[in-house]
């Protein structure tokens, strides 16, 4: 087939609900649910704080939900936010926000890859010292499912999201069923005195709990390809994220039935401690399952994110042609090969964590940039087809962006390097993006 005919074929519209829920699931649950109890309840060691810990973080991405459903139904295209945020604040915004979330979505790949190496070798470990080449297995194995067409990565997502849900569900159940540990520590933290230290150590909790819930906007790269994104889309994202929330507190209230926190809170995998104490000897093995299925199914879904990215950043012509070019199974074939060959750089020179220190920054940009995009563009153009309008607006949509721009100052202070490298990018991009929008003969709008 020449370039030419590839470049003809459009994105498939065969995506549905089914898919839409199991991105946000799939994209969202990773390994970190089961690491992160430990360090949570090192900080708010009390049951009721971190359980409302998890439920309040809950309710921001489902804030944050409401606002996405909106801005993802009035412009369904391929990419996701930079669609929003170039159309409420001209070109040059949105070339910058569209790169910083494919930088960030990029990532995804090398580290699960990595991550599911390293799980592999434990329950095989006669494979000990191969983490590389099984960790380009999985990458090349996944290129090879997803490129094709998008109706395998869909169908790879869901059975994946289903036995995800499934193993964790199995874990949540043993737990409760188990006899408790009985702690021989008193717990002095059990009586709650609330002063600063307290309010410091909940937001830091916060933030750790907020990296756990980091894919909940997954459904907003693929509504190009949905078959009706008006009514599928905000159903994906509030079924998805409700059900992420539900498991989350399931598992957390499981571990903590099963555990005390005094040892929840000295153990770097709580989860597997309180699967010791399900399954007995077979919990570690349990444990390092749920997570090779956990990290098998949020790789799937970042194995097709990056490449609607950088197809839609190369459709607006910020980026070379060919990444346009969609095969006859609506998948941007070349934007997946350069995803494969940047992937294939991370993990053998191991450079994704150089990056990861100040992906956080971007995250909270793109977010801010999206949540004001909204704001903007009920004003700006009042009359824009709005399938689903964003409950409570403005004031919802106002406390949305005013908590991502909170996240943003907070980053910022803690991280003062990443904060100045994200500025850097800022000013060294301009001069690219003039550089390429003239060879592209890209329009500029003004915002």
């Amino acid at each position: 087939m020449t370039k030419g005919k590839l470049n003809a074929i459009k994105l498939k519209k065969v995506l549905g609900v089914a898919f839409g829920i199991s991105i946000v699931v799939g994209g969202t649950i990773g390994a970190g649910i089961l690491r992160t109890p430990g360090s949570i309840a090192t900080l708010l060691p009390n049951k009721t704080l971190i359980l409302c810990c998890w439920f309040l973080t809950g309710l921001y991405i489902l804030l944050c939900a409401n606002s996405y459903a909106e801005l993802t139904t009035m412009l369904p295209k391929a990419g996701g936010a930079f669609n929003y945020i170039k159309r409420a604040f001209g070109t040059y915004v949105g070339f910058v926000t569209g790169w910083f979330d494919f930088i960030l979505n990029m990532l995804g790949p090398p580290f699960f890859c990595v991550v599911l190496g390293e799980y592999t070798t434990l329950l095989f470990p006669a494979l000990k010292g191969h983490n590389t080449i099984i960790s380009l297995s999985y990458l090349t194995f996944f290129t090879l499912i997803n490129l094709p067409g998008v109706k395998n990565g869909s169908t790879t997502q869901q059975i994946t999201s289903v036995l995800k849900i499934v193993l964790l569900l199995i874990l949540v159940a043993a737990c409760f069923i188990a006899k408790p540990v009985q702690s021989s520590i008193a717990l002095h933290a059990q009586t709650v005195v609330f002063n600063g230290a307290l309010v410091i150590a909940f937001f830091k909790a916060m933030q750790l709990v907020l990296s756990t819930y980091d894919g909940w906007m997954a459904v907003s790269f693929f509504a190009e390809e949905d078959t009706d994104p008006g009514k599928n889309i905000p159903r994906s994202y509030f079924i998805g994220a409700s059900a992420v929330i539900i498991l989350y507190l399931l598992i957390n209230a499981a571990v903590m039935h099963a555990l005390p926190l005094s040892a929840i809170a000295n153990s770097p995998l709580a989860a597997a401690d309180a699967a010791a104490v399900a399954f007995g000897a077979w919990g570690a093995k349990f444990i390092n399952i749920i997570a090779l299925f956990s990290i098998v199914s949020i790789l799937n879904a970042y194995m097709m994110i990056p490449p609607r990215i950088l197809f839609g950043i190369s459709r607006e012509g910020f980026f070379i042609k060919q990444g346009t070019y969609i095969n006859k199974g609506g998948t941007p074939y070349y934007c997946m090969l350069i995803c494969y060959v940047l992937a294939v750089y991370f993990i053998v020179y191991n450079t994704y964590e150089q990056i990861f220190s100040f992906s956080a920054v971007m995250l909270t940009v793109v977010t801010g940039f999206s949540f004001a995009s909204l704001i903007w563009l009920r004003k700006k153009e009042p009359n824009l087809n709005r399938p689903y309008k964003a409950w409570g607006y403005p004031y919802m949509t106002i406390l949305a962006l005013v908590v991502t721009l909170t996240l943003f100052i907070g980053f910022a202070v803690s991280d003062l390097r990443s904060f100045l490298i994200i500025i850097g990018i800022f000013v060294v991009s301009y001069p690219l993006y003039r550089l390429i929008i003239k060879a592209n003969g890209v329009r500029v709008e003004e915002g």
